[in-house]
């Protein structure tokens, strides 16, 4: 009787786990997160961890198919929308990555942990980072044929090629060209106009306030 009953629980564990991921979507919405497409549905969505092209080379959002920002930053992200098709109207932006439960960043960082790639997920026993805020985005800019202009490096390539504190120099030494340089100075000047802050080794990444500020003021999603 005592082995079904420890059956019983384990199946009902299991359960639990799989409607929570299921209801990720939901369960963003029931935290204050909004849907960025319904803010502005001009802006693309393609999140690269619903996938398993990403750098970890597997999916590990399951039940999330949304865009989902704190509704602070995604008022930042509608503006530097509008900031970039009022200049180009050709263009639009994209999101890659956006909110993240801490459930995901505990999945990302046991995947990570004891490799290379460790240094490039924020630890979870530190409190995360920005996107577990719903205070991050990963973007990058479309053009008028869905394709991303060219930035020097894919999205989620952490060599230097990816850095944003020393592009002179990288163009100088050619590891990249004029055109994406400029692409990425028009990315950022966008961004940093509609209210976001930049990270030196990330040109894709962007934070809506300081670690700090969303510790302070917002809630994490836990």
């Amino acid at each position: 009787m005592r082995q079904v009953r420890h059956i019983f629980l384990f199946l009902l564990l299991l359960s639990c786990l799989h409607s929570r991921a299921e209801d990720l979507d939901v369960w963003l919405q029931n935290k204050g997160m909004v849907d960025v497409s319904v803010w502005d549905s001009t802006i693309c969505v393609q999140l690269v961890y619903a996938t398993s092209d990403n750098f970890i080379g597997e999916a590990v959002y399951s039940g999330i198919t949304r865009a989902w920002l704190h509704p602070d930053a995604a008022q930042k992200l509608v503006a530097a929308q509008h900031l970039l098709k009022k200049e180009h109207p050709e263009l639009t932006l994209v999101v890659y990555d956006a909110a993240r439960p801490m459930s995901v960043q505990r999945k990302m960082w046991s995947l990570v942990r004891g490799t290379d790639k460790v240094n490039y997920v924020s630890n979870p026993s530190n409190g995360g980072g920005l996107h577990n805020y719903g205070m991050a985005v990963d973007v990058t800019i479309l053009d008028k044929t869905d394709q991303p202009l060219p930035m020097g490096s894919p999205f989620d390539f952490f060599g230097e090629e990816a850095h944003t504190n020393h592009e002179e120099a990288l163009l100088a030494s050619e590891k990249i060209t004029r055109e994406e340089f400029d692409n990425r100075r028009l990315l950022r000047r966008i961004m940093k106009n509609a209210g976001f802050r930049t990270i030196p080794y990330e040109w894709w990444h962007f934070n809506a306030c300081s670690r700090a500020e969303a510790r302070q003021s917002y809630s994490v999603l836990d």
